[in-house]
């Protein structure tokens, strides 16, 4: 009787990998969301402060596109970071679409310094 109390079945291996894989889920989501805020997260106009600050030469931003209606919010994003960049002397090297399952999600845009 005592050995089975102790007795590991199926179910409870399944009940053990499910919590294993949810708390592995939830750490790795800890670990990944203020990542991608430091990287995403940025005004143009903080992003184009910071590279000024630190002197870069060149430097590549994200602008978002998922917010709002795609064609307008998108051309005043870019706008908007263009505007920023230039003022602080920097000059548009490249603007990569990224399109993810057939929609867009935004721009990776590049800087440089003349």
């Amino acid at each position: 009787m005592a050995s089975d109390l102790h007795r590991t079945t199926p179910a409870r291996y399944r009940r053990i990998a499910a919590r294993s894989v949810a708390l592995l889920f939830v750490l790795l989501m800890s670990l990944a969301l203020p990542a991608q805020a430091r990287l995403f997260g940025k005004s143009p106009e903080k992003s184009a402060e910071e590279a000024v600050r630190d002197n870069l030469d060149a430097v590549t931003i994200w602008v978002d596109a998922t917010w709002g209606f795609r064609n307008q919010g998108a051309a005043n994003n870019l706008s908007r970071a263009h505007q920023a960049f230039s003022k602080r002397g920097y000059k548009v090297i490249s603007v990569e679409p990224y399109i993810e399952n057939g929609d867009l999600q935004g721009f990776f845009v590049t800087y440089q310094k003349p």
